[in-house]
């Protein structure tokens, strides 16, 4: 029965979009990035992304992280620019032990810009961040 499901609540694992310099594209790229600020490691992490508004959706994306370390941090995909003037949504699946935990980071569009940007954990940089 739903009633005996028991959904933990996720803490110490954040989304982030960064700014980068990419060096063999002189470029400055922006990237998703997913944060795992707990004691305990990630296994088996899912990130599934999407973008969307009431008229538009890109493409559905998936990424698999076997492992992430604590208090690590690994990019989850390159995001175009294209893509801020919609909702964006990341749902991260993983397992904490023998748990399963799952969670929907949304940035609102529009709001990955510069103008938005506070320190990230971890990853001593600056960028938007969802927790």
């Amino acid at each position: 029965m739903k009633k005996d499901i028991e959904i933990p609540e996720v803490e110490g694992v954040y989304m982030a979009v960064v700014q980068e310099y990419n060096d063999i594209y002189k470029t400055d790229d922006w990237n998703a990035y997913i944060i795992n600020d707990k004691d305990v490691d990630l296994e088996m992490v899912l990130v599934v992304s999407r973008g969307y508004d009431a008229d538009r959706e890109t493409s559905i994306m998936r990424h698999k992280l076997e492992k992430l370390p604590a208090k690590s941090y690994a990019k989850a995909e390159w995001m175009q620019e294209d893509v801020f003037a919609l909702n964006n949504e990341f749902r991260v699946t993983f397992f904490e032990g023998n748990k399963m935990y799952d969670k929907k980071y949304i940035f609102r569009k529009n709001t990955i810009n510069i103008k938005a940007f506070q320190s990230i954990p971890l990853m001593d940089t600056k960028g938007i961040l969802v927790k």
